[in-house]
């Protein structure tokens, strides 16, 4: 009988501390900003999938990510009554899930960085270094993925095992069938940087991965013509990165590697057949200040 008693105490105290720290965690939020159209996450955990590459599996992509701390940035991705990617990446906080955010990655930065960010060109931009033709690729678009906490330092579909510190994320693929991923000015994705070589050319052949065809374009459903990538890079809206950048650091953003592929010669299905890299690092990121 007291074997009983105290049990059930001892039960009774777990679930009073459980309360407690349930309390303790909804009464202190962590703190998010606005700033501009965007949303300044501060001094969390979050999800950075910037250098990533992803397996692409029944239409979506996942991407072996790093998890980090510290502020970051996204858009509001606003839904429901007063809920956003802030409130969803808090609630992930003990629920097995974190949200995908953006910070600038310290791998990418010049000159000791071994990423760089390759500019894929667009319609305005192709004929910068006597390129004929635009990129046609599509890439995984991981601003507001939703990240799942068990994926790590373990394995996962198209990855080796994960260490400790890595995420996998599920991401929407954007293609350039896409008016609102088909940027003008191309999309850019990561790829290796050299500090003595630089920009590797290979590279630039992620920039048509994964190309959807105009008459596929024109189907009901475009992203099935994906299908299974095991190499899908992440990529983003040419500038937006930098816009990004300038918000979350207040205009002080670090000297980047950057490259510049650029189509010299065109397949017949309208593919790039010749890709050349230019090396445009260190690139200095004018912030209008």
């Amino acid at each position: 009988m007291k074997i009983t008693k105290a049990i059930f105490i001892l039960a009774c105290a777990f679930i009073a501390v459980s309360a407690e720290s349930s309390i303790t965690r909804a009464a202190k939020p962590e703190k998010c900003e606005a700033a501009g159209e965007f949303l300044i996450l501060k001094n969390q955990k979050y999800a950075l999938c910037a250098n990533a590459n992803c397996f692409t599996y029944n239409q979506v992509a996942y991407c072996e990510c790093d998890l980090l701390k510290g502020d970051s940035i996204s858009l509001p991705l606003e839904f429901g009554e007063d809920q956003n990617v802030c409130t969803v990446n808090q609630e992930g906080n003990g629920n097995g899930y974190r949200v995908s955010t953006f910070s600038v990655p310290k791998q990418s930065e010049f000159p000791d960085g071994d990423f760089a960010s390759y500019t894929c060109p667009g319609e305005n931009n192709k004929g910068k270094y006597g390129g004929v033709s635009a990129a046609a690729g599509s890439y995984a678009q991981c601003d507001g993925g939703i990240c799942f906490t068990s994926t790590r330092g373990n394995n996962f579909p198209g990855f080796e095992k994960l260490r400790n510190k890595e995420i996998i994320c599920s991401c929407p693929i954007a293609t350039n069938c896409e008016k609102s991923s088909a940027n003008p000015d191309g999309h850019q994705i990561a790829g290796p940087y050299d500090s003595v070589t630089g920009c590797d050319p290979d590279a630039c052949l992620r920039c048509d991965q994964a190309a959807i065809s105009d008459l596929e374009c024109n189907t009901g459903n475009p992203v099935s013509f994906v299908g299974i990538q095991e190499d899908l890079p992440v990529g983003v809206a040419t500038g937006l990165g930098n816009v990004l950048s300038c918000t979350l650091l207040g205009g002080d953003v670090p000297d980047l590697n950057g490259c510049f592929c650029s189509c010299d010669e065109v397949n017949e299905d309208g593919t790039c057949a010749e890709w050349s890299v230019h090396d445009e690092s260190p690139v200095i990121v004018d912030c209008g200040q």
